[in-house]
């Protein structure tokens, strides 16, 4: 099993406490709202919400894939850190094994924030992950990222 790293970092307008709760703690309901298209539904399958939970993601009909269970594997609340992996589902091949993510939030000089953001994919074998072969999902990601942002500009009083 080989393990590719890809690490990016963007900004965005919204403050990392308010980006915080509706990037991540309240993203189950926020998403299928503003992107149906995109994410039907998340639900929790096993755990509290907290870590260790596993989550069910049923994409829309636009999606070339069906579902993800993801498994949260850190959150915390006070550093806007959160992380997980992706441990099944149609977006997983007989090449990756899991996708770990991590996101962290950081204030930026403006009042808005920082997003670090780190992938690992954890292949079988000698299989090699190229650039090229994430670049869709960083697409769609952001693509996803931009719609939450824009919520958040249009609706000052969400998430606060």
């Amino acid at each position: 099993m080989g393990v590719f790293t890809y690490a990016d970092e963007s900004t965005s307008v919204i403050p990392p406490l308010r980006l915080f709760k509706a990037l991540v703690l309240e993203a189950d309901t926020l998403i299928p709202k503003i992107a149906p298209q995109s994410v039907k539904s998340a639900e929790i399958v096993e755990g509290d919400g907290g870590v260790g939970t596993i989550k069910k993601i049923s994409f829309g009909e636009g999606s070339h894939y069906s579902y993800v269970k993801h498994r949260i594997d850190g959150l915390d609340k006070d550093n806007f850190v959160y992380s997980y992996s992706l441990v099944e589902g149609d977006a997983l091949s007989d090449k990756v094994e899991k996708i770990s993510y991590e996101i962290k939030l950081v204030a930026s000089a403006d009042g808005g924030s920082i997003i670090k953001s780190t992938s690992n994919y954890h292949t079988t074998g000698d299989v090699e992950i190229k650039e090229e072969d994430v670049k869709a999902g960083k697409e769609k990601a952001t693509g996803l990222f931009k719609l939450i942002e824009n919520y958040l500009v249009a609706n000052p009083d969400a998430y606060n």
